[in-house]
């Protein structure tokens, strides 16, 4: 199993980032089209590309965890970052290590990219 870490500050307070990982609209702006998002612990999750899983940890505004077949575990952790800023904690469990750090990083760029906007 390849673990992938990866610590983004994002210039956006929390409630901003929050949709941009927790609604189908928001993923599907930076990181994969959504076919299904109950946004529950334990709710279904279709992420295009990634795969169908559950939503394996969920605490609103600042976790969301997603784990599905053939995707392994992804999980956002928010934090506050000053006054107008947020940490995003990034992990990714994977039995495919190579193409876990091949994609993120553009993927955490586009994020960065949106919310800047």
């Amino acid at each position: 199993m390849a673990v992938l870490q990866l610590v983004i500050r994002l210039p956006r307070p929390m409630g901003q980032v929050w949709p941009s990982l927790s609604t189908p609209e928001g993923l599907a702006a930076w990181l994969t089209p959504v076919d299904v998002l109950q946004p529950r612990l334990g709710g279904t999750v279709t992420l295009g590309g990634l795969g169908t899983g559950r939503v394996t940890a969920w605490d609103v505004d600042r976790i969301a965890e997603y784990t599905v077949a053939g995707g392994g575990r992804i999980r956002f952790h928010l934090e506050h970052d000053g006054e107008s800023g947020t940490v995003l904690r990034f992990t990714h469990e994977s039995e495919d290590a190579t193409a876990t750090e091949q994609q993120w990083p553009s993927r955490f760029e586009r994020l960065t990219e949106l919310l800047a906007v």
